[in-house]
């Protein structure tokens, strides 16, 4: 169960970080709303998760997920640039993550 409360900690943490394109600077009501309540959501499921899981790999995930995320919805959302390397490295990324969860003891 943990694990699936950090993979959703992870989704909000994407959610939140594609937010802030949309709240510019905390200036519009709803996406600013939308985006605090996915942070404060997100550090709290990853709070929960990491009473179980170690925090080390709680939070690489985490933080590993909301990266992963944020590249490609960058893309996606604003046509932001993803070249060769960058499609590497996220795929670096994305084996780190499967990789930590993998090893990990708990």
């Amino acid at each position: 169960m943990a694990w699936f409360v950090l993979m959703l900690a992870g989704v909000l943490e994407v959610v939140w970080s594609l937010g802030l394109k949309y709240t510019q600077g905390f200036t519009r009501p709803v996406p600013s709303i939308i985006t605090g309540t996915a942070i404060v959501a997100s550090m709290v499921l990853l709070a929960r998760a990491a009473r179980t899981l170690p925090i080390g790999t709680a939070y690489a995930v985490w933080v590993g997920i909301g990266v992963v995320g944020a590249a490609i919805g960058g893309v996606v959302l604003f046509d932001e640039a993803m070249s060769p390397l960058r499609v590497v490295f996220v795929a670096l990324l994305v084996v780190s993550i499967v990789g930590l969860k993998l090893t990990s003891t708990t």
